[in-house]
């Protein structure tokens, strides 16, 4: 269960990211509350997978989870560039969480 709250951490965490965008420095009322709810619920849940999973994996992997969903999302909303590099290193970080995952023992 430690890591499926992790993975709900990793979303809210993409999700504050993404709504920081939106705030345009706190200053719009409603992205701002999106932003703070998220941060809270993405907290609260990593704070659920601390219970059982070590701190430096699941902190590794709840901010790589946050990067890989901002890059998406940075590239779908956003329109960020797709160039190799981009992707030859988030492939990186994919392959690094997964790495972790299958070396945690849980």
């Amino acid at each position: 269960m430690s890591w499926i709250y992790l993975l709900i951490a990793g979303v809210f965490e993409t999700a504050w990211a993404i709504g920081l965008k939106y705030t345009e420095g706190f200053t719009k009322l409603y992205p701002s509350l999106w932003t703070a709810a998220s941060m809270i619920l993405s907290l609260y849940f990593l704070s659920l997978s601390l219970k059982t999973l070590p701190i430096g994996t699941a902190y590794a992997v709840w901010t790589g989870i946050g990067a890989l969903g901002a890059f998406i999302f940075g590239i779908v909303l956003f329109k960020e560039p797709i160039e190799f590099w981009r992707i030859f290193f988030i492939s990186l970080l994919i392959i690094s969480l997964v790495g972790l995952k299958s070396t945690s023992g849980m």
